[in-house]
């Protein structure tokens, strides 16, 4: 089996959540608030985009953990180099 578990491959940052975006002070602007709403939806975007990325990551390594037991299982003598 390699060596790397699969959540060894996921970025130990990720562990953190995404900051909201900067909630508007209480005098704001209808301005602001579209600010806002343009931010949070970036902050939104991103988490999502972590969630599909782990989610490929994690079935990356399955499939090479999956590769790794089919290549031990085979009979010793098919592990030899053919020439």
């Amino acid at each position: 089996m390699p060596a790397a578990g699969c959540s060894s491959l996921i970025p130990p940052k990720w562990a953190d959540p995404v900051p909201s975006a900067a909630f508007p002070q209480d005098n704001a602007e209808e301005r602001d608030w579209q600010v806002f709403g343009v931010e949070q939806t970036g902050q939104l975007a991103k988490a999502n985009g972590r969630s599909t990325d782990v989610i490929a990551v994690v079935r990356a390594c399955e499939a090479r953990d999956a590769a790794a037991v089919r290549h031990i299982r085979r009979p010793w003598w098919r592990r030899l180099p053919a020439d």
